[in-house]
């Protein structure tokens, strides 16, 4: 995998991807930027919540599931010494589907938590990957293997 990152101006970079796709990352005025693409660390949000969501509704095809809708909202906030990181991530997973079964979609976060997501598991060892999960409204039981993955942050 390859990432190539070429200075525009102030603090703008465009990123051109091993397979040919670009898109622009920039920072807040207050800093010299000119808002002009999103932050790298929602970038780091955005593959989190990408990688998670694909494993999750390929595993509920696979399963037959009847979603009719599906979002993960990803919050995190910045501590206050540098380096500025994020010492937990809260990860919320809504499907919703008449005719969902709440125990196999439990079930497929927690192979995309446990196995799959490979996003997850390079950020877990320095971040708290918080996760909830809702079906249909109604809040789900997070599975004691996903708990047990705690960062050592």
């Amino acid at each position: 995998m390859k990432v190539d990152a070429k200075w525009v101006e102030g603090m703008a970079f465009d990123i051109e991807t091993g397979t040919g796709h670009t898109l622009r990352i920039d920072a807040r005025p207050e800093v010299g930027g000119q808002d002009t693409g999103p932050r790298a660390k929602e970038l780091l949000l955005a593959s989190l919540a990408g990688c998670t969501a694909m494993d999750v509704i390929s595993i509920l095809k696979k399963m037959r599931q009847p979603v009719e809708s599906f979002r993960i909202h990803t919050e995190a906030y910045d501590t206050e010494e540098h380096p500025k990181v994020f010492p937990y991530v809260d990860l919320v997973y809504e499907v919703n589907g008449e005719g969902l079964d709440p125990e196999r979609v439990v079930r497929a976060v927690e192979l995309s938590q446990v196995r799959y997501c490979g996003v997850s598991a390079m950020l877990r060892p320095a971040v708290d990957i918080r996760v909830k999960i809702l079906v249909n409204g109604q809040e789900q039981p997070v599975p004691e293997s996903i708990l047990a993955l705690k960062s050592g942050a």
